[in-house]
């Protein structure tokens, strides 16, 4: 059974409606196009939640940033939800969830029932761990870029690890670069970001190559407007290719080689394939998936683990995907970086330290 709650309210549902009659006027919202291929069934919602046949059916309530419609960060939030859903759990979701508001987004869930509350994005993480710490018999899966100081007994967390992507993502730029210029566009400032840019920096060092990294932050993830604004002028400034850390701002960065001829510059993106939208400059995607880490967290929840730090990688949920246009020896060299980071032949610090 699934379960939706629209933005900063509770379920539009009448107060007299059963549940599974709720459940289907929820989801008559979502959009057709996330949902494709990703859809459990009421059969599956009667299972032992966890996949492995017996005990204690999960009950996930997930708390996402934006929309699930996004094609972005929180549509892969809820495919990974949906997978659970597959796998037995009975799930319910908060979407466009501000910050100041996701404290009593949690109470609600704990209060709704929930086993399991699983935050969808980092920024959650410091309300996660207070709610967490007054409702010791409810397990919680929060986003953290690191390790926290004085993490509750009963939270997990997925540590993103942008900087392992971003190695890659440094061999990818400087392999594809013509000028020895390529450009990063951030929202904001924050440390996984710095990181993003120095592991850039070290993927160059270590190929022997003398590429420069120009990086500019829009204060925005979803701004369209300055992140075109800004890619025209790191293009205007040598940069001819302009890698992206954004979310539904990316598109802006497609907007700058608008004009441009095919094979003047390449352009990449973050979190999900978005070619459709890039045009022929698009040179690929820096793309995770959820579905391996949340099934593996719930497992071992499941399993009485009720405390861990869960590291994304190459080998697990991480990849760069490639577009049919790139060189193959350009693609030859990120596969191998990706190769050496997985294997640990290639050890990536993680430097937060602010730049500029």
């Amino acid at each position: 059974m699934t379960r939706m709650r629209p933005t900063l309210r509770t379920s539009s549902a009448p107060r007299g409606l059963t549940r599974r009659a709720a459940t289907t006027l929820a989801f008559a919202s979502i959009s057709a196009l996330v949902l494709a291929g990703c859809g459990g069934s009421e059969d599956d919602a009667a299972g032992d939640g966890g996949g492995d046949g017996g005990g204690e059916k999960q009950v996930i309530a997930a708390i996402f940033s934006g929309p699930t419609n996004d094609a972005d960060y929180n549509a892969v939030g809820l495919k990974a939800l949906k997978a659970a859903e597959s796998a037995g759990a009975e799930i319910s979701f908060s979407e466009k969830v501000a910050v100041p508001d996701v404290e009593a987004r949690l109470t609600e869930a704990v209060g709704d029932g929930a086993t399991v509350v699983w935050t969808h994005g980092s920024q959650f993480y410091d309300a996660t761990a207070k709610v967490a710490k007054n409702n010791p018999d409810v397990n919680f899966i929060a986003e953290y870029d690191g390790v926290p100081k004085d993490q509750p007994a009963n939270v997990w967390t997925i540590d993103r690890q942008f900087h392992l992507g971003f190695y890659g993502m440094g061999v990818f730029a400087s392999k594809l670069s013509k000028t020895g210029t390529v450009g990063y566009v951030g929202g904001l400032s924050l440390p996984f970001s710095m990181a993003e840019v120095h592991a850039m920096e070290q993927a160059i060092k270590d190929t022997g190559a003398s590429t420069k990294v120009k990086p500019v932050w829009t204060g925005d993830f979803n701004d369209a407007a300055k992140a075109q604004q800004f890619s025209t002028q790191l293009l205007g400034q040598g940069a001819d290719v302009i890698v992206g850390s954004l979310n539904v701002g990316s598109t802006g960065t497609f907007q700058a080689f608008e004009g441009r001829p095919a094979g003047d510059g390449w352009v990449t993106a973050k979190y999900t394939d978005k070619a459709a939208a890039a045009g022929e400059h698009y040179a690929g995607s820096l793309e995770y998936d959820f579905d391996k880490p949340l099934a593996d967290v719930l497992g071992k929840i499941k399993a009485g683990e009720e405390k861990g730090n869960y590291l994304l990688g190459f080998d697990t949920g991480v990849t760069i995907k490639i577009a049919t246009s790139v060189p193959a020896d350009v693609k030859a060299a990120v596969e191998k970086a990706m190769s050496d980071v997985k294997s640990g032949a290639v050890k990536v610090e993680l430097n937060t330290e602010k730049i500029g």
